[in-house]
């Protein structure tokens, strides 16, 4: 089927990402949200009562940690999770060509794949983090079924991890708003053909060859 359409404007337009891949991000952007502004009275226990009691606060962050993988599993389930099993394909797939552009921070040329080796990493790292703030977060949770050594392990990688987390999404959050029609596209799907062309190169390659393909 053709991802791919044509706007009154003749505006050749590209389906970058379909619904549940959308929503798959945007409820773990919502997750992440609000882990980081809950753990800031948890880090600075003096913020404790101005707005919720440290029960409660416990609580919500509890709770939204352990929903935090939700939706990436969900959207991976089934056949509506074709796509986004897809994008994940290309997210471990790394090219020579890749390497060199990470190792020389982008001095080298390089026609990306739907997902730059910035944009790989950063989905990794993420990816990663879910797994190691549940891991841990758990440990510290229900640290009695843990040896000592083990809770001051988890304590140690969760606030690292934690604090990385924050200043990589702060991160993401400023290259989004300075890419506006990348972050566009995460609201409609659609990305148009020249913005593929000169930012995903080889993926536009990839969809014209396919779509051809397919009237044949």
């Amino acid at each position: 089927m053709s991802i791919a359409q044509t706007t009154a404007s003749t505006t050749t337009r590209l389906l970058r990402f379909d619904r549940v891949q959308r929503a798959a991000h945007w409820c773990n952007a919502l997750l992440f949200g609000v882990l980081i502004v809950t753990a800031i009275p948890l880090y600075f226990g003096s913020l404790f009562g101005v707005v919720l009691p440290r029960h409660v606060v416990e609580q919500i962050h509890l709770w939204t940690g352990i929903a935090l993988p939700i939706p990436v599993l969900v959207s991976l389930l089934g056949p509506w999770g074709s796509r986004m099993r897809r994008d994940v394909r290309r997210i471990n797939l790394w090219t020579r060509v890749e390497l060199r552009w990470m190792k020389t921070l982008g001095e080298t040329s390089l026609v990306a794949d739907k997902f730059n080796p910035g944009q790989k990493l950063n989905a990794i790292f993420i990816g990663a983090s879910i797994v190691v703030m549940l891991v841990t977060g758990s440990i510290l949770q229900w640290f009695r079924f843990f040896p000592v050594p083990w809770r001051e392990g988890a304590t140690f990688v969760h606030d690292v991890f934690a604090f990385t987390i924050f200043f990589v999404v702060i991160g993401h959050i400023i290259m989004a708003l300075t890419h506006r029609e990348s972050l566009r596209s995460m609201f409609s799907g659609w990305i148009s053909e020249t913005w593929a062309a000169r930012h995903a190169g080889a993926w536009l390659a990839e969809v014209k060859q396919r779509d051809g393909s397919s009237e044949d």
